[in-house]
């Protein structure tokens, strides 16, 4: 028995991966090709793509949000376990990082499930916003640029429903956010984020940590 998170080596992050992790074959080419991309440290790892995909089919999950495509893993991941009247909006803003997710999506024959908007993801939900479609989406995964975390997460949580969950990636940053001599841009977006959401009362938290740290927030009713 434990009372805190056990620490995870590299012999047991193996074992964990032996036991539990259950990835269809078309996830595990895509992640291999993405390891040998020169960003390969964007990609999430694949216990947490299971997770996320466990979360979607808990929720019932029809109408989804991606901030941050890369090369469609987590994009792929959560339109797998969509129902085939599942819908995502997929928001990046790199023509060459997402024609790798295209392939993909294709082949595994979601590629109808998943409208790719390639623009600022600020502009993009913004005017879905002034579309009036606040409170229409029932999950979100944000995994983009660190600077603009919150004004994706004000953004996100207007239009998830209530009840619906944002999960958020990279919020341990390498452990980084630890460190106060560490002044970097992104560290300290990281921080004043995770500061924020701590003290959000619109929502139920809990900071996961499986990859480089999840945020999971629930919108209260």
């Amino acid at each position: 028995m434990s009372n805190r998170t056990i620490s995870m080596t590299n012999q047991l992050y193996d074992y964990l991966l032996k036991v539990s992790l259950h990835e269809p074959p078309i996830l595990d080419r895509l992640r291999a090709e993405t390891a040998r991309h020169p960003h390969h440290n964007m990609q999430i790892s694949p216990e947490q793509g299971q997770f996320m995909r466990l979360l979607v089919r808990m929720m019932d999950a029809k109408r989804c949000l991606e901030v941050g495509v890369f090369t469609g893993y987590s994009s792929l991941c959560v339109a797998l376990a969509l129902p085939d009247d599942g819908r995502i909006i997929a928001c990046d803003v790199s023509e060459e990082f997402t024609a790798v997710a295209r392939r993909y999506w294709k082949e595994a024959g979601v590629e109808r499930k998943i409208e790719l908007r390639l623009a600022p993801a600020v502009e993009t939900l913004d005017k879905m916003l002034k579309n009036g479609e606040q409170g229409r989406y029932d999950f979100a995964f944000i995994d983009a640029d660190k600077g603009n975390y919150l004004n994706y997460y004000e953004r996100v949580l207007k239009l998830l429903r209530p009840g619906g969950l944002m999960a958020v990636d990279n919020v341990l940053w390498s452990g980084s956010v630890i460190d106060r001599k560490d002044k970097s841009g992104d560290t300290v977006a990281i921080r004043k984020f995770n500061e924020a959401l701590h003290a959000d009362n619109r929502i139920e938290l809990s900071l996961v940590p499986i990859g480089d740290g999840l945020t999971l927030a629930r919108k209260r009713p």
